[in-house]
């Protein structure tokens, strides 16, 4: 695997592998259960008992310019937001049902003002859209629907009409992909297993391929993930970290890690097993080194305010992003035959030619690099341009008739590092190679 591997896609990735770093928004009425986005789904709830939140919905602190401003400052340059969850709950005045933000308290369409205010701070917009919709009365029962166990429910399947929610599935792609402007990329969400004797739904129940084709016509150069079982732009793993590239059917893919600053996605007032700062920049790290993007997800309150604690860890973020963004925009996986020291992870960036060196753990007073001797023209910290002195290669000793190297081989560089570590999350080297080495 290269940096330059060039990876074609259906829709045009070239700012999305340059910009790496996204905010991901989970927003609807499970917000004033704040419990969990699921909460429906776990607690078996029937329609009539979770309209008690459709009632109640009046996101009357809500300011999209709070939320764009956060994100931009934070270092994010693109957003996707919920316009749908499994729920049901449209965020924008669809013409196609009545369970919408314009029904609620709330009273207004509440996607256009978001679109607009990120849109200003000139980041990519992204939609999800959930394939599920436990709202929607033709949506047959799977292992994931809230009244999976309900027999009275389940048997009313027979005289549910499945096309009828796929023609509304394809009308709101529709209206969102039509009324919006322009729409960078869409997030889909997901295809079902069969299990527990319920029948699955996949790529011939949502009819992926006349589905694609659609979205294709209205917006040729929108990037789309690969949950409706047919090939995408986009591979989304989900709260874990791939170990290498990610790679399907053996080829290397555009991929984007999405992942909480907590376990939930939805605003869950007492879930306390948040991330710090410090292992946000690190998954950041971890996911440009591997190639990939990373989506961040914030679920904001019923009054439509970003939670502390997520505003805390987004200007923590912003703060190392401030001197550190070189080492992210733009960049990919180190060139092929470059090995990370303990502790480290590579990005580098193949147009200005500059390996960037993250040092999660510091070690003392020297990081050896192996390989790289000849190969390096100038080294400093990228967090205030204070040089790195390096020295090149083995030398031998004038006191004895053996050599000695100080750790180094004939092909190796050594870096020497200040003992203390310099106050970031995470220390960059950033080292200028000689031209026309990758």
């Amino acid at each position: 695997m290269t940096a330059s591997t060039n990876i074609e896609t259906a829709g045009r990735s070239d700012w999305f592998t340059h910009d790496r770093f996204g905010l991901f928004i989970h927003w609807g009425l499970y917000t004033l259960g704040a419990r969990h986005e699921w909460l429906k789904s776990r607690e078996f709830m029937s329609t009539e008992q979770y309209d008690k939140y459709f009632r109640r919905f009046d996101p009357d602190l809500y300011d999209p310019e709070l939320w764009a401003q956060a994100a931009a400052d934070a270092g994010m340059n693109y957003f996707v937001v919920t316009t749908k969850h499994h729920e049901g709950f449209c965020l924008w005045d669809s013409e196609l049902t009545e369970y919408k933000a314009t029904r609620t308290p709330a009273g207004r369409d509440l996607l256009r003002p978001m679109v607009d205010a990120f849109r200003a701070r000139n980041m990519k917009t992204g939609l999800y859209y959930s394939l599920l919709d436990w709202h929607h009365p033709d949506y047959t029962v799977d292992v994931k629907h809230p009244l999976r166990y309900n027999s009275e429910y389940v048997a009313l399947d027979r005289e549910r009409q499945f096309q009828r929610y796929v023609d509304y599935m394809f009308g709101q792609t529709r209206e969102l992909l039509t009324n919006y402007g322009q729409i960078d990329l869409l997030f889909l969400d997901f295809s079902i297993a069969a299990e527990e004797g319920f029948p699955g739904k996949g790529k011939n129940e949502w009819q992926s391929e006349k589905f694609v084709q659609m979205v294709r016509g209205l917006q040729p150069n929108i990037l789309m993930n690969d949950r409706l079982e047919v090939q995408g732009d986009i591979t989304t793993p989900e709260q874990y970290m791939p170990k290498e590239w990610v790679k399907v059917d053996g080829r290397p893919v555009v991929w984007e890690a999405c992942h909480t600053f907590s376990g939930s996605w939805g605003y869950y007032r007492d879930e306390e097993s948040w991330k710090s700062v410090d292992m946000l920049v690190k998954m950041l790290i971890e996911s440009v080194s591997k190639g990939g993007n990373l989506l961040l997800n914030i679920g904001p309150t019923g009054r439509g305010e970003i939670d502390e604690r997520a505003l805390d860890r987004l200007k923590g973020i912003g703060a190392w992003m401030r001197r550190h963004s070189r080492s992210i925009y733009g960049c990919t996986a180190a060139p092929e035959g470059i090995e990370s020291p303990d502790d480290c992870r590579f990005t580098y960036n193949p147009v200005t030619n500059r390996l960037y060196l993250h040092v999660l753990s510091w070690p003392f007073k020297t990081i050896h690099l192996k390989g790289l001797a000849g190969k390096i023209e100038y080294a400093q910290l990228l967090n205030d341009a204070s040089e790195i002195r390096m020295k090149q290669g083995a030398r031998q000793s004038t006191m004895t008739a053996g050599a000695f190297s100080e750790g180094r081989d004939a092909g190796t560089v050594s870096l020497s590092i200040p003992v203390k570590k310099p106050d970031v999350a995470v220390p960059v080297i950033e080292l200028f190679l000689k031209p026309g080495l990758f």
